[in-house]
């Protein structure tokens, strides 16, 4: 059994009253055999030295990410910091930090999921995963690599978001460093059973016929329909928002992969010196492509369908949720909305402890057998896990 404590502060200047804050909200003394620290925070936390110094006021690994919006204890800000206690008497907690993903991350990752589940000969109930945000890179190879290597284990978690144009503060969190290029993992095990929910674009937002994929290399799109994806988007009057970083985020693309698993949303990030699209995750070749439209009002209904298919589940002891940096931009000039709208929610529906943070890419199953699961990265989508 996990017992759940949060935290939050908005003390990012004064390192020892920030500390104070958070050691108030959770008593050490009331700690089981085993526990594990999800932290989430600005990145002014980082520069401050408040990440750090936290990470020393606890005896327990500490793993997460920075990101733009940070909500728990019913509070959400810009500015704040987030931490969750799990701990137990018969769960167990076994974290990692991988070397930088730049070079290889294949074979990093796999490195990094051996070492650290070598450790028990048990197979783990839960991986919780964090890395940064690189474009080089897709998540989706990541969650490949780590399925592949635990055997289909559900896996969830984060790419850690900051507001710079080149996420040059988009750090992983680990016992109180910071990292731009690595990955942080923590294996849960014991008798838990995770459940998992996604939200991301209605099908009434879906715009006009399905295209093929029919040339694209990882994370790059080149064709669709046998068409330059250039041609495509100019034919849809994007041939303009494709010059500019970022400038179709409202427009998810949605993947159909065709083995009957639900669709999954992707993110358009730039063009490439050859006219290609570079997308926040692998574009499989012979994948059906959707073209999505967001809009505030459906960022807030999505996650209510997701809230509301979740409630029933009254036995958990804590909630993980992540919301793409995509949907609090969509919402304007309130972009804590969403995360307003959930916490409000979850205390109507029991006032689970909780976590809820921005990202920048979201990772969670969209398919559960017994204990296997189809493990995705998702973009412009909010995950959540109950355990």
């Amino acid at each position: 059994m996990i017992t759940t404590y949060t935290a939050f502060t908005e003390e990012i200047d004064d390192i020892d009253v920030a500390i104070e804050d958070i050691q108030s909200q959770i008593d050490s003394s009331k700690l089981k055999a085993n526990s594990l620290g999800i932290l989430t925070c600005h990145a002014d936390f980082i520069e401050t030295g408040v990440a750090r110094a936290l990470a020393e006021a606890f005896d327990f690994d500490i793993i997460g990410s920075v990101s733009t919006l940070q909500s728990s204890k019913s509070q959400a800000s810009m500015f704040g910091l987030s931490l969750m206690v799990l701990t137990s008497d018969d769960t167990y907690f076994e974290t990692g930090l991988s070397e930088s993903l730049l070079t290889d991350p294949n074979e990093v990752v796999h490195n990094l999921y051996t070492e650290v589940s070598s450790r028990r000969d048990s197979k783990p109930a839960l991986i919780l995963t964090y890395a940064g945000f690189l474009v080089q890179n897709s998540g989706d190879e990541y969650i490949r690599v780590l399925s592949e290597d635990s055997g289909n284990t559900p896996i969830f978690g984060t790419l850690s978001v900051d507001e710079s144009l080149d996420f040059s503060k988009s750090f992983v969190l680990y016992n109180g460093q910071e990292y731009r290029d690595k990955m942080a993992i923590a294996l849960i095990y014991g008798d838990i059973n995770p459940k998992f929910y996604v939200a991301s674009v209605s099908d009434d937002k879906i715009v006009g016929e399905p295209v093929t994929i029919t040339k694209s290399q990882g994370h790059i799109l080149m064709e669709v329909n046998d068409e330059p994806i250039l041609d495509y988007f100019k034919r849809l009057g994007l041939g303009e928002a494709t010059g500019t970083q970022y400038a179709m985020t409202g427009l998810p693309f949605l993947l159909d992969y065709g083995d009957g698993s639900p669709k999954v949303s992707k993110v358009f990030i730039a063009l490439d010196p050859d006219n290609n699209a570079i997308c926040a995750g692998i574009m499989p070749e012979g994948a059906k492509l959707y073209m999505g439209v967001f809009d505030p009002d459906d960022v807030i209904k999505t996650t209510s369908e997701a809230l509301d298919t979740a409630k029933d589940d009254s036995n958990s002891s804590a909630i993980l949720a992540y919301a793409c940096i995509s949907r609090s931009m969509t919402l304007g000039a309130t972009p804590t909305k969403e995360m307003e709208f959930f916490y409000t929610t979850n205390e109507a529906n029991g006032n689970i402890p909780y976590l809820m943070a921005s990202s920048g890419g979201e990772i969670g199953p969209t398919v559960i057998a017994g204990d296997k699961a189809i493990n995705r990265f998702h973009n412009n989508a909010f995950v959540m896990c109950k355990f």
